[in-house]
């Protein structure tokens, strides 16, 4: 668990905004350790699996933030969510457990092929990722829902890279939430299944406590920033989507480089 951190002056101002750019995108919407991790990869050099496990202390410490943001603003009722955190955090221990046994290159290809995944999901009938006519929240489909969110937890264990996109696909499509009330319920599961996953990666040494704890500081104002100011922003939403569409693309051609 090294803390060790050779930066320039601009790599880490570089690294101080993804860090609270990643922070807005994950609390609005999601993705942002697509960002993230090609910054502790290509930027830090750190392998793709302690990548992929420092990446957990940043997104369960903004998660925290915009979850006491958000309830503190009574945007979000998080009251009988615990049908949705239970499988997915069930599902994120096991998911964390594969991507341990993984060795670089297999990590690296991986991540780089679920970007060019992401990248369709993003390019294909946008709409649905940025519409505001969301329908009312419904609390039913629960016997689909349960094993469809544990796999969204196996991924998010594996990869995080992406699974806010998935876990708002499960909450607004499925489960019938409003999408800003699937956004905080996204925090919360993301948040709740952030420890024991940090943990089984910190057991096997694929964490970077420095750089883990230095972006965990710039999403965590990222997050704050997003639940006071930007979730007011007319078309927010489009702008990140537009950003997500230009940072999979090009993470997706580095990974495979």
């Amino acid at each position: 668990m090294p803390v060790d951190m050779d930066l320039s002056v601009l790599d880490w101002l570089l690294f101080a905004v993804a860090g609270i750019g990643t922070g807005i995108i994950n609390t609005l919407a999601g993705s942002g350790s697509l960002i993230t991790l090609p910054i502790f990869i290509f930027l830090c050099g750190l392998p793709a699996p302690v990548a992929n496990g420092t990446n957990r202390i940043g997104v369960m410490v903004q998660s925290v933030v915009g979850v006491i943001g958000m309830r503190r603003s009574g945007v979000v009722d998080f009251a009988g969510s615990a049908w949705i955190i239970i499988p997915a955090v069930l599902g994120a221990a096991l998911g964390s457990r594969i991507a341990v046994g993984i060795d670089e290159q297999a990590m690296s290809y991986t991540i780089g092929g679920l970007m060019v995944f992401m990248l369709i999901v993003l390019l294909v009938n946008p709409k649905r990722w940025i519409r505001t006519d969301s329908l009312v929240m419904s609390g039913g489909r629960r016997a689909l829902a349960v094993p469809v969110f544990f796999l969204i937890g196996v991924y998010g264990g594996f990869i995080q890279a992406g699974v806010g996109i998935f876990l708002l696909a499960g909450l607004v499509l499925l489960s019938r939430y409003t999408l800003s009330a699937a956004n905080g319920i996204k925090l919360v599961v993301v948040a709740a299944y952030g420890l024991p996953t940090l943990a089984i990666f910190f057991l096997q040494d694929q964490v970077h406590l420095g750089f883990g704890l230095a972006m965990a500081v710039f999403q965590s104002i990222g997050a704050w920033l997003a639940v006071r100011f930007v979730v007011r922003v007319p078309n927010a939403d489009v702008w990140i989507h537009r950003l997500l569409i230009v940072i999979v693309a090009i993470s997706a051609v580095l990974f495979f480089v």
